[in-house]
């Protein structure tokens, strides 16, 4: 996997995808951003949520579950001093289905967390991950 970043003023930077997709990150007005784009952190945050919301959705189809939507609402804190990394990172999951079966949503959400998804594994060697859920009936 490879990606590009390309310095654009002040601040704020283009990420480029081998894949040929782009993002604008910047930062805020009084870090000298014009606010142009998400954070670095947030974008690392989203990327994690994005992995483990694939995962969830890829295993409840596997399972033949009736999945319409699936939502990851994320809560996380940082360190107060440099490097500020996330120590604490909540993912907590909307699942919406027809008859979806508690014990296979729960089964998905701790098979991204333990084994599939890398991302939030990774993001676990510095901060604590938990993860609730909850299933709505389409």
């Amino acid at each position: 996997m490879k990606a590009r970043i390309k310095w654009v003023e002040n601040v704020c930077f283009m990420g480029e995808s081998e894949s040929g997709h782009a993002l604008v990150m910047d930062g805020a007005p009084e870090g000298g951003g014009r606010n142009l784009g998400m954070r670095p952190m947030e974008t690392l945050l989203i990327g994690a949520g994005g992995c483990t919301a694939y995962d969830v959705v890829h295993i409840l189809k596997k399972s033949r579950a009736a999945i319409t939507d699936c939502v990851v609402e994320i809560e996380a804190e940082r360190a107060a001093e440099d490097p500020k990394v996330f120590t604490s990172i909540h993912f907590h999951f909307v699942v919406t289905g027809k008859s979806l079966k508690r014990e296979q949503v729960e089964r998905a959400v701790h098979l991204s967390a333990e084994k599939y998804c890398s991302a939030s594994i990774m993001l676990a060697k510095t901060a604590t991950i938990t993860h609730d859920f909850e299933i709505k009936d389409a």
